[in-house]
C-alpha cells in the first residue's frame, strides 16, 4: 500500500517538476504565467491515460485469466471429482493461485494507481484553467493531501500492527477494520492543516468567492463518502451481518432461491452508496465546482495506504492457504489461514466500494475538467449542454447502454477462457493416477490456458473503452462526448456496486455454510459437501466473474472513456 501510493506521487511530482524547468514556467505571474500552467497541466493528465492504460490490462486482463482459472479448477476439482480446494492433483490449481495475483492483487493496484493519477490530475488541469489559482505554491495542493494521508496511514499501521493484538479469530476483521477508522480520522485533521497552510484564504472562481475551508469540506465528503461506502459495503457482504446469513439458509431450498437472494442484495445494495455519491458531488459542486468535485474523489483515495494493504490481505491470505494445502501442512494451518482469508474476503468487498465510489467520482471530475477545457476551445467550443438537445439525449443513451455491453463482453470473455479450462483439466483427469496423486499434473498447460485466453479476450472490451469516445468526439462533434460519458457514469458505477457486491455476498455464504457453524432451517449444521454447500458453491461460482471481473472492470471503462475525452 504505501510503496504504490509513495511511488505514484513521487513520479506525478518529479513530472511536474521537470515540465516546469523544461518549460520554463514559474519566472513570470500574470496572465501568461496561467496560460503555461494551463497547457502544462493539460500534458501531464497524460499520466492519468498511462495508470487506466495499464489498469486495463490488471483490471480486464487479469480478471479473466484469474476467473478461467478459478471456475475451471471449481467446476472439474471440486464440484465434479471431489477434490479439496487448492488441491496439489488439481491440473488449475497453481493457474488458480497465479490468478489471485493477476486480479486482485496488480488489478486492484493498477486500478486504484489509475484513480489517484486521474483525480490528482483533473484537480490540477482546473486549477490551471482558474486564474487565482494558476500559481506555483498552490497547484501543489492536490498532492499534498495525498502526501498528508500517507502519514496519516503511517501512524495508522504502527497501531494495528504493534498495538492491537490479534490472538483470537475474532479479532482478524475488526483488527484491519479498525485501521480505516483511525486513518479516515487522522486524515480528517490532516485535510485542515494542509488547506490552511497550501491555498489563499480566498479566491474567485467564475466570479463566486470561494474560501479555504471550502477545500476541506469538498475532500471530507469524499473520504467521509468512502468511510460510509465501505460500512455499507460490508453490511451487505460480510456472513456477520443478516443479507449474507439470509442467502445462506436460501441455499435450504437450491440454487435458484440463492440467486434470486442474490441478485436483490446486490440491486438493494446500491441505495446508500449511490445516495452517498449524490450528496458528496451536490456539496462538492456548489461550493467549488467541478474542482470541489476533483478534491472529494482525492480525499477518497486519501487513506489508499491502508486501503490498498486490507485489500490484498485476503489474496495473500488465500495464496498462503493454497500452499498450506499442496505442501501438507495439515488442516490446523488450513483451518487459520481460511479465517484469514475470510476475513480478507470482507474487507477485500470494502475495497472494491472504495474503488468504485473513487472512480465516479474521478470520472464526474475529469468530466468538468473536460467541460471546462471544451468550453474554451479554439475550435468545435460547446457554449452549453442541455440534456433536452437531442444530440445530447441520444449519446446519453449510448452511455448508457455501453456499461452492459462491456459486461456482457467480459461475463462471456471469462466464460468461453473458462470453458477452454474445464477441458483441459478434463483432458487430464482422463489419467487417473493424476486424481490419485500418483503422478504430478501438467500445471503449465492450464496456466498457458489462462494466459493465451486472458490476453486474446481483453481485446474486444478494450476496443470498445478507447475507440468509443474517440469516434464520436473526433468523426462526429465532441458534443456527443458530453452525453456520452455521464451516461456511462449513472449506470455504470450502479451496475459496478451491485455485481461486486453480490458476488461477495455469495462468496462468503459459501465460506459461511463450509465453516460448519451455521444452523439451516431443518435445525442442523449446514456442512461442507451438503445439498445446501452444493447451492452455495453454484452461486459462488456464478458470482465470482461478477465480483473479480466485470464488476471492478466497469471503474476502467468509465475512467478510461474520461481521461480520453480529456
Amino acid at each position: 500500500g504505501f510503496s504504490s501510493v509513495g511511488i505514484s506521487l513521487s513520479i506525478l511530482l518529479s513530472i511536474i517538476l521537470a515540465y516546469k524547468a523544461i518549460m520554463g514556467i514559474g519566472h513570470h505571474e500574470g496572465k501568461h504565467n496561467q496560460y503555461d500552467y494551463r497547457i502544462m497541466m493539460e500534458l501531464i493528465a497524460g499520466y492519468g491515460l498511462g495508470g487506466s492504460s495499464m489498469a486495463l490490462f490488471g483490471r480486464v486482463g487479469g480478471g479473466i485469466y484469474t476467473k478461467a482459472a478459478d471456475v475451471g479448477a471449481d467446476l472439474v476439482g471440486k464440484v465434479e471429482e471431489g477434490l479439496n480446494e487448492d488441491s496439489p492433483n488439481n491440473p488449475a490449481t497453481i493457474a488458480d493461485n497465479v490468478g489471485d495475483n493477476v486480479g486482485d492483487i496488480a488489478g486492484m493496484g493498477s486500478d486504484l494507481f489509475g484513480s489517484f493519477a486521474e483525480s490528482t490530475c483533473a484537480a490540477l488541469v482546473v486549477m490551471a484553467s482558474t486564474p487565482d489559482l494558476a500559481h506555483q505554491g498552490y497547484l501543489l495542493y492536490p498532492l499534498m493531501i495525498s502526501a498528508a494521508g500517507i502519514i496519516a496511514c503511517f501512524f495508522t499501521s504502527i497501531y494495528g500492527i504493534y498495538y492491537y493484538q490479534v490472538d483470537e479469530i475474532e479479532k482478524i476483521e475488526k483488527a484491519l477494520k479498525i485501521q480505516l477508522l483511525i486513518s479516515t480520522a487522522l486524515v480528517l485533521i490532516g485535510l485542515v492543516i494542509v488547506g490552511s497552510y497550501a491555498l489563499p484564504s480566498k479566491w474567485n472562481l467564475n466570479g463566486q468567492t470561494c474560501h479555504w475551508w471550502y477545500s476541506i469540506i469538498c475532500a471530507g465528503m469524499g473520504l467521509i463518502s468512502g468511510f460510509l461506502i465501505g460500512i455499507s459495503t460490508d453490511f451487505y457482504t460480510s456472513n456477520a451481518h443478516l443479507p449474507v446469513r439470509e442467502m445462506a439458509s436460501s441455499c435450504t431450498s437450491g440454487a435458484a432461491l440463492n440467486v434470486i437472494y442474490g441478485l436483490a442484495l446486490g440491486y438493494k445494495s446500491t441505495i446508500i452508496p449511490v445516495i452517498l455519491l449524490a450528496l458528496s458531488a451536490l456539496a462538492s459542486i456548489k461550493l467549488l465546482g467541478m474542482f470541489g468535485v476533483a478534491l472529494a474523489a482525492i480525499g477518497m483515495l486519501s487513506t489508499l495506504s491502508v486501503g490498498l494493504a486490507i485489500d490484498a490481505y485476503g489474496p495473500i491470505s488465500d495464496n498462503a492457504g493454497g500452499i498450506a494445502e499442496m505442501s501438507g501442512l495439515g488442516a490446523d494451518v488450513r483451518k487459520l489461514t481460511d479465517a484469514l482469508d475470510a476475513a480478507g474476503n470482507t474487507t477485500a468487498a470494502i475495497g472494491k466500494g472504495f474503488a468504485i465510489g473513487s472512480a465516479a467520482l474521478v470520472s464526474l471530475s475529469l468530466y468538468g475538467a473536460f467541460i471546462v477545457r471544451a468550453k474554451s476551445a479554439k475550435y468545435n467550443r460547446i457554449e452549453n449542454i442541455e440534456i433536452t438537445d437531442p444530440w445530447i439525449f441520444c449519446s446519453l443513451l449510448i452511455g448508457a447502454m455501453l456499461p452492459y455491453a462491456f459486461s456482457a463482453m467480459t461475463m462471456k470473455s471469462v466464460g468461453s477462457a473458462a470453458q477452454e479450462m474445464v477441458k483441459e483439466v478434463r483432458i487430464q483427469f482422463k489419467n487417473p493416477r493424476i486424481k490419485n496423486g500418483e503422478i504430478e499434473p501438467d500445471y503449465e498447460r492450464c496456466i498457458k490456458v489462462s494466459t493465451t485466453a486472458s490476453l486474446r479476450e481483453m481485446i474486444a472490451p478494450g476496443i470498445l473503452v478507447i475507440a468509443t469516445p474517440i469516434v464520436l468526439g473526433v468523426f462526429f462533434h465532441p458534443l456527443l462526448v458530453a452525453g456520452l460519458l455521464p451516461g456511462a457514469l449513472l449506470s455504470g458505477v450502479q451496475m459496478a456496486i451491485s455485481m461486486s457486491n453480490t458476488g461477495g455476498a455469495w462468496d462468503n455464504a459459501k465460506k459461511l455454510i463450509e465453516s460448519g457453524t451455521f444452523l439451516g432451517e431443518d435445525g442442523k449444521y449446514m456442512v461442507k459437501g451438503s445439498k445446501e454447500h452444493a447451492a452455495a458453491v453454484i452461486g459462488d461460482t456464478i458470482g465470482d466473474p461478477l465480483k473479480d471481473t466485470s464488476g471492478p472492470s466497469l471503474n476502467i471503462l468509465i475512467k478510461l472513456m474520461a481521461i480520453i475525452s480529456l
